[in-house]
């Protein structure tokens, strides 16, 4: 492009809205390939480079501008996050153990360009795993294996409080830790089977002894209030109420009596019906 024509274009541009028009597409253009603004999501802080250096200031959500060519500005996660970790360790009786544990994180919103300069953004793989290794190993170690079955919740908590120190130190907050699943070795597994096996034998053989002597009890008191009856019955019994019985059979059998006298052989007559004695004493 000669002079002249460059002259023409300047004179266009010197007349009517042109000017206006170079002027916003250029300031288009730059937008576009220097994007001088930043916006910072939910969950979100923005680290500040300047020519790469870290700085101190960690921009917070919302839409914020940067220096073109000279600053740049990496996003970084704050959210609540999850870790799955499978754990190998061994308890205080020598027993192996596989633990899958999960912790709940969050990186400290204002130290987040503190995490970036010293970790980067792999702080999962360099920092949570190996914390989460080795306060696996150094907790199952104070137990034995029966103790991480029954103290569980102790066990998690003990957990939790080392990983929320050791992690601090790294500007690395601990929302939640739970242990998912604990696996033995088979030979311990088998061993708390039969001991879990004898135990309900136990319980069963306990509890038919209970219900032996109880009935054995009622067997006892039963035998003994019928003991007692025949005591009373027998104390009651007097010669009164033996004449008494007598005379009621006596009278059943004049009841029954149809009036002929039955024939008496022999020199003694033995007399029929008693009525004589039990009218005199009438």
């Amino acid at each position: 492009m000669n002079e002249e024509n460059m002259s023409d274009i300047n004179r266009v541009l010197e007349k009517g809205p042109w000017k206006y028009i170079f002027i916003v597409g250029l300031l288009l253009i730059v937008l576009f390939f220097f994007k001088p603004w930043v916006q910072v999501g939910a969950g979100q802080r923005g680290i500040v480079q300047n020519f790469g250096a870290v700085q101190d200031l960690v921009l917070n959500e919302g839409i914020h501008f940067k220096i073109p060519i000279v600053q740049t500005v990496i996003l970084m996660d704050v959210k609540i996050q999850k870790a799955m970790t499978d754990a190998a360790s061994s308890s205080s009786d020598l027993q192996d153990v596989d633990m899958s544990v999960a912790l709940n994180y969050h990186i400290i919103p204002e130290e987040a360009n503190q995490v970036y300069q010293k970790i980067g953004v792999q702080f999962k793989e360099r920092i949570i795993d190996p914390a989460i290794q080795e306060v696996v190993k150094a907790v199952s170690a104070r137990y034995t294996a029966e103790e991480l079955i029954t103290k569980r919740p102790i066990v998690s908590s003990e957990m939790k409080e080392s990983l929320t120190a050791r992690l601090l130190e790294s500007n690395i907050a601990v929302d939640a830790f739970s242990i998912i699943d604990f696996s033995f070795s088979q030979t311990f597994t088998d061993a708390i089977e039969a001991k879990q096996t004898a135990e309900q034998n136990a319980l069963k053989a306990k509890r038919d002894l209970d219900r032996i002597k109880v009935e054995a009890e009622q067997t006892i008191a039963a035998a003994t209030a019928e003991a007692e009856a025949l005591r009373l019955q027998k104390m009651n019994i007097s010669p009164d109420l033996i004449e008494l019985r007598k005379i009621e059979a006596n009278l059943k059998a004049i009841e029954k009596w149809n009036g002929i006298l039955p024939e008496v052989t022999g020199a003694g007559a033995i007399p029929f019906i008693g009525v004589g004695e039990a009218a005199r004493k009438n």
